[in-house]
């Protein structure tokens, strides 16, 4: 046998390999007969193998795919002798005479008959009458896919051992069908079709698409999936059967020459045993002299007589399927190669079965330790290979807490939150106590500044929580592939760690508290950056006066445009004299009450003060159609302290003479309001109910006690700004030193010491069943696949 005729056999011993260990990722030459019901699928395999053994009958027939694998045998080889203990399929009990006879001069001989069949599913048993290997087809057909017409895409394989037949592999599939029939389930269209486009579509698969001469090609089922999977018709062999059914004075000449539907490989023409030589029993050496007689005698096929029949096609198929093989060996082999290194690989992270002995349980338990703790902490430090790509982990995930949530939670608090101007108002009263205050008490900022401050516990111990659950995370992915090995061993190591970090998460909550104890135990009005309170004061009075300015502004503006003219038309003079009247009635009230207001000050000041100090007249201007007094100095901040803007019982009397005059020249000029709140009796509340209600929401705030709320208002933003800034650097760095580094340097002694004891290491290596079931599966597939490779090594 050549080289070349080598090819197959290879391929059989390669077929045999991945069908006992069901590879589904080797893809081997193969011959694959395709073809709709009844057109002639079965008698052309028979036609080629010389022998009738393929079940028969209505429906689907061939339920499950049948690996074919032709073997040509020499009688004289010492290869095919029958062993003494070699089974068959029939009970000695049942043998006929002749069969008895056959037996005893085969064991004499010792040579077997010249053909004879085996099952893959029945290793070492022979069948050397083909009824019976019919009968085990059907049987295990049954046994798979069901007594149903059901479908199976486990294959059967079997071998054909003769003298007459040459090497090949075939794929004997369902066929095609339409319309369920009977018992057959209603999608048996899409699943044959599924179960067909499997094999067909492996590039490796050439194609044998069997189409009755019969029917027009147009129509062929064949033909059409495998134009499907072979658009350009290169491994796809036409095979037309029933050619002598045709009508009379039609041939398929043209079809068998390539020109109605070009193929690289081209159609064959066979004639397919009739019912009726079924029926007679018609050997099929008959049959296939009948055939050449055909081919030869016939006007349009004699002279392509020698490229037709079924010797030509078993032929043909050889050499095409040798000449495949050699083409898709060298990938084959390549194909083996990576498959053998990938497996290698994933045995190696299963480790091996034999390397733990009672003399290195305690070496490998410490390797696996350090492995652990290494792995936990190059995840933190960003130097682990395993990170990932798409989401932050570990270390970057404790900085992102840091930086971003814990940063960002205490941005967004506002320092004023849940405190209101009475809040502010009512906190200075309480502090000054029955004396009234000269200055703001500060008192009352450190009362309101205090819990403040609180509201930054809730994001620092956040912070806290974050990492920890970072942390125990961490603890939960660490682990190489060998470490899944021994799952109680990880499962205590993770114990370990998480209970290190739970005693080391409520000192680091504490010291997060206590820094905000701190903080709020004192506060420290002279750091360096607190605005203070005479820069707040000053800033208060300068937006204060920049407001009444800009109010004055809004109002002289709404007065004079009141005088301007309507429409250019002068009002009547009545109403003219009456404004100018109310105009200057006006100035003169508004002059003598700022003139009085300006004395009784300066009588005040010659009270409080003792000495006998007055207010040059000459310093005092009155500027006509002005309602104030302008100063030779303006006022400070220092003057909201001094209750000056409180007035003194003069300058009440002089306001009181003053608003009555006003109302009544209100009255005379007829004001409706001010005659409507001249004469409003008003409801004195009892003691009683002031008493009960001390808040002061409902009064409004007065000059000084509205400089003396923003200022504290300011005081507070500021002095928070500080405490938050502290908080926001001091936590991450309390985080770190009491819980991420204390665990980094602590894991290797805390996992030594809790486990590394001679009482657990049985425990703790325990393997995983699961895991040695891998490996056991591993290890038979990498078998399988050096055996492959030393099979294709003896022909390459």
């Amino acid at each position: 046998m050549s080289a070349l005729q080598d090819l197959i056999p290879v391929v059989n011993k390669l077929q045999d390999i991945v069908s006992n260990a069901n590879l589904t990722d080797l893809d081997l030459p193969l011959l694959t007969v395709i073809g709709s019901q009844s057109a002639g699928k079965s008698s052309v395999l028979e036609n080629i193998v010389g022998r009738d053994f393929l079940p028969r009958g209505t429906g689907i027939v061939t339920r499950r795919p049948l690996i074919l694998q032709l073997i040509n045998i020499d009688s004289g080889d010492l290869s095919v002798k029958v062993n003494a203990g070699i089974e068959t399929d029939e009970d000695p009990n049942q043998r006929t005479l002749e069969e008895h006879l056959l037996k005893a001069d085969s064991a004499n001989s010792n040579l077997a008959p010249k053909e004879w069949g085996e099952f893959l599913h029945l290793p070492g048993k022979r069948f050397y009458n083909f009824e019976n290997i019919k009968h085990e087809i059907e049987r295990e057909t049954a046994r798979i896919a069901g007594k149903n017409k059901g479908i199976s895409r486990v294959p059967i394989n079997l071998k054909v051992y003769s003298s007459h037949v040459l090497d090949l592999t075939l794929v004997d599939l369902p066929g095609l069908t339409k319309i369920p029939i009977g018992d057959q389930p209603t999608d048996i269209e899409r699943q044959i079709k599924n179960l067909v486009l499997e094999y067909v579509s492996k590039p490796n698969s050439i194609i044998l698409a069997v189409t009755p001469a019969n029917i027009d090609l147009v129509n062929s089922e064949a033909l059409k999936l495998a134009r499907q999977v072979d658009p350009q018709g290169r491994r796809t062999i036409g095979i037309l059967s029933k050619i002598d059914l045709m009508d009379h004075g039609t041939n398929a000449l043209d079809i068998l020459t390539g020109k109605v539907y070009p193929l690289k490989l081209g159609f064959i023409g066979v004639v397919n045993r009739s019912q009726q030589d079924i029926s007679t029993s018609k050997s099929l050496e008959d049959s296939l002299a009948s055939e050449r007689d055909f081919f030869i005698s016939h006007p349009a096929y004699r002279n392509v007589a020698s490229h037709c029949g079924t010797t030509y096609l078993a032929r043909t198929l050889n050499r095409t399927l040798m000449n495949h093989i050699r083409d898709r060996l060298p990938d084959i082999k390549a194909k083996l190669n990576t498959l053998i290194g990938q497996t290698e690989q994933e045995l190696a992270s299963y480790g091996e079965c034999d390397n733990v002995t009672q003399e290195n349980r305690g070496a490998l338990i410490l390797q696996l330790m350090n492995r652990f703790s290494t792995g936990f902490i190059d995840s933190i430090e960003g130097n682990s290979s395993e990170m990932s790509t798409k989401e932050l982990c570990g270390g970057a995930r404790i900085y992102y807490v840091y930086n971003e949530v814990l940063g960002r939670s205490l941005r967004s608090i506002n320092p004023l939150q849940n405190l209101t101007i009475q809040d502010i108002r009512t906190a200075i009263r309480n502090s000054t106590g029955p004396r009234p205050s000269l200055f703001v008490p500060e008192l009352a900022f450190d009362l309101l500044v205090k819990p403040q401050i609180k509201l930054l516990e809730g994001p620092a111990h956040r912070c806290v929580e974050l990492v920890y659950e970072e942390l125990m995370k961490i603890g939960h992915s660490c682990g190489s592939k060998e470490l899944s090995r021994y799952p109680k061993l990880r499962t205590r190591l993770i114990e370990v760690v998480s209970d290190l970090l739970r005693d080391r998460l409520g000192p680091t909550s504490r010291y997060i508290q206590s820094l905000i104890d701190i903080n709020r135990s004192y506060i420290n009005t002279n750091h360096p950056g607190f605005v203070g309170a005479a820069n707040a004061m000053a800033s208060v009075v300068e937006d204060r006066q920049r407001q009444k300015h800009s109010d004055s502004r809004t109002m002289s503006k709404k007065i004079n445009g009141k005088a301007k003219p309507v429409n250019g038309k002068a009002f009547g003079n009545k109403l003219i004299d009456g404004d100018a009247r109310e105009s200057s009635k006006g100035e003169s009230k508004s002059q003598d009450a700022k003139i009085v207001k300006t004395k009784d000050v300066k009588d005040d000041e010659e009270d409080e003060d003792g000495d006998d100090e007055f207010v040059d007249d000459s310093k005092l201007s009155i500027v006509p159609g002005s309602d104030s007094l302008e100063k030779p100095n303006k006022d400070t901040f220092l003057n909201f302290f001094f209750g000056k803007e409180s007035p003194s019982p003069k300058q009440m009397q002089s306001q009181s003479t003053a608003q009555y005059e006003t109302t009544s020249d209100s009255i005379l000029l007829g004001d409706s309001s001010s005659s409507t709140l001249q004469f409003h009796n008003f409801e004195e509340p009892s003691v009683d109910e002031q008493m009960d209600n001390l808040t002061l929401s409902g009064e409004a705030l007065g000059e000084r006690e509205h400089m003396e709320c923003e200022l504290i208002r300011r005081l507070i933003v500021s002095y928070f700004g500080i405490i938050r800034q502290t908080i926001q650097d001091q936590v991450p760095k309390a985080i770190m030193c009491l819980l991420v580094n204390y665990t980094k340097s602590s894991i290797q002694n805390a996992l030594v010491e809790k486990l590394y004891k001679k009482t657990l290491f049985d425990e703790l290596l325990y393997e995983d069943e699961t895991l040695s079931q891998e490996r056991q599966k591993c290890q038979k597939l990498l078998k399988t696949y050096r055996e492959a490779s030393e099979v294709i090594n003896e022909v390459i």
